[in-house]
């Protein structure tokens, strides 16, 4: 992975990898919350999505009629980052377009990743800065991903509980990972959503333009982690059949529509910055401890 960086506050602390800026490791109380990165499942642990979200149709996006090759959810995960300032408990570090970023990417941007540790707590703040001379066109995202189960006990009871009601139902993920206009239903049962292998065996269950901005992974004895978004509308949930993590996941865009085939600037779900403008996003990740029985 690389050279990591070390956060503490009281009884929490984390690790997060240069590369990508990635969280690697999330402990509260000695106990360790982030699924672990494992080939055999999934590789990473907890990377940033951007400039895309998704998948791009056959893996290019195209800028004034030229193709690009990126891959699924861009390319910041992969890239390493500089570590503009840190404290015991907070660091920022930062991305830049470069010769290499701009082969797949052929923008201007910068990206700034502030994290802060509390008690309990783990908070990011991006800044997504447009330096060039022309409309920056972005998604970002955040895929955190989770021991399942993560209290001790079994996943019987695990569940997802969303901070509004949503709809029951979720786009169909088509072939190459585009979004189809179908939709298939979810147990959802208002703001409570049972997980399931069977539930996440397919592709993931992705609620867009969310009622909620907060979402939380809970266990039967009341354990629970907690992820609360500003400017980020959508959600997701995912795992990988037969891996024991979930992935929380929270984007400002999502992959291409089923038959989408226009320039980047033209599809519907990105944001725009203009020159010298910058956009702010956030999150923040919570555990809660398991419910003192009565």
């Amino acid at each position: 992975m690389g050279d990591t960086i070390r956060l503490a506050a009281g009884s929490t602390a984390a690790e997060i990898a240069l590369t990508g800026a990635e969280p690697i490791a999330w402990y509260v109380g000695g106990r360790d919350l982030l699924w672990q990165a494992d080939p055999t499942f999934w590789a990473q642990t907890s990377p940033i999505l951007f400039p895309l979200v998704g998948w791009a149709r056959n893996g290019e996006i195209r800028v004034d009629g030229k193709p690009h090759k990126i891959g699924v959810h861009g390319f910041a995960a992969v890239k390493p980052f500089v570590l503009a300032e840190k404290t015991k408990s907070s660091a920022r570090l930062t991305l830049r377009d470069d010769p290499d970023s701009r082969k797949s990417f052929p923008f201007a941007f910068e990206l700034d990743v502030f994290y802060a540790i509390s008690e309990g707590e783990l908070s990011t703040t991006f800044t997504v800065r447009n330096p060039g001379d022309e409309p920056l066109p972005y998604a970002l995202g955040v895929h955190p991903g989770f021991r399942w189960p993560f209290s001790g006990q079994s996943r019987d009871g695990c569940r997802i509980e969303f901070e509004r009601a949503e709809k029951p139902e979720v786009p169909v993920i088509a072939s190459g990972g585009l979004f189809s206009t179908s939709t298939r239903p979810v147990p959802l049962d208002g703001r409570v959503l049972p997980l399931s292998e069977e539930l996440l065996s397919r592709e993931a269950l992705c609620f867009l333009n969310a009622n909620s901005r907060l979402i939380r992974f809970v266990a039967e004895d009341g354990a629970a982690i907690s992820m609360a978004v500003e400017d980020f509308p959508h959600f997701a949930i995912w795992s990988r059949p037969g891996a024991p993590l979930v992935s929380l996941e929270a984007w400002t865009g999502h992959g291409d529509p089923e038959g989408f085939e226009g320039d980047i600037r033209e599809k519907p779900s990105m944001r725009f910055l203009a020159p010298g403008t910058e956009a702010l996003h956030a999150a923040r990740m919570r555990f809660d401890a398991p419910l003192l029985a009565s």
